[in-house]
């Protein structure tokens, strides 16, 4: 499963990369909606 994390706060961010990551998930992070839907639009996330 994909995953793209969101959100502006960076250390929660990495938080749940680090934990998603651990539990064998292939994550992408983004701290801004502009960088979100740039990834969004040329990767296909089954979770956002």
């Amino acid at each position: 499963m994909r995953i793209l994390v969101v959100d502006d706060e960076p250390d929660l961010v990495t938080a749940l990369e680090r934990g998603l990551k651990r539990e064998g998930y292939a994550v992408d992070t983004a701290t801004r909606g502009e960088e979100a839907l740039a990834k969004a639009s040329w990767n296909p996330y089954d979770l956002v």
